[in-house]
């Protein structure tokens, strides 16, 4: 079931994101969240890059994930996204992959931290999010 506020955005499933019998790779479930999650974020004005020039990312630090039924070659799938919880530094993720039945096939929740860069691009510490993007997630959740 598909929560009302939840985002949506469609992937199909390309031969290259399954194995040798035509279902998709597990590891590339990774990939199809992680694509919704970036969209969403651009739907609400927030583009990673511009953040990215002043050092500042998204990083993933925790996932669980749960595949439920496989997913096959050429299969339109949705990818949702929904804010569990969202704290200074970090934002939980409540994520799902549905066929277009509206079957859930995996669904996962993706805890993202907040990291200041560095300058050398090696320091990854966790930061506090600027206060427009918390405002920006609060509105949206």
């Amino acid at each position: 079931m598909v929560e009302a506020n939840a985002f949506s955005w469609p992937i199909r499933v390309y031969y290259e994101d399954t194995d040798a019998g035509g279902i998709v790779y597990y590891a590339n479930y990774l990939k199809f969240l992680e694509r919704a999650r970036t969209e969403w974020l651009r739907s609400l004005g927030i583009e990673q890059d511009t953040w990215l020039a002043h050092r500042l990312g998204f990083v993933v630090r925790q996932v669980h994930m749960d595949l439920l039924r496989p997913a096959r070659f050429n299969d339109e799938l949705r990818v949702t996204v929904v804010v569990e919880r969202l704290k200074r530094a970090s934002v939980v993720f409540t994520q799902q992959v549905l066929n277009q039945q509206g079957t859930v096939l995996c669904q996962a929740q993706v805890k993202a931290a907040c990291v200041n860069l560095g300058e050398d691009g090696n320091a990854v510490r966790a930061v506090p999010m600027p206060t427009e993007i918390i405002e920006v997630l609060k509105r949206a959740s």
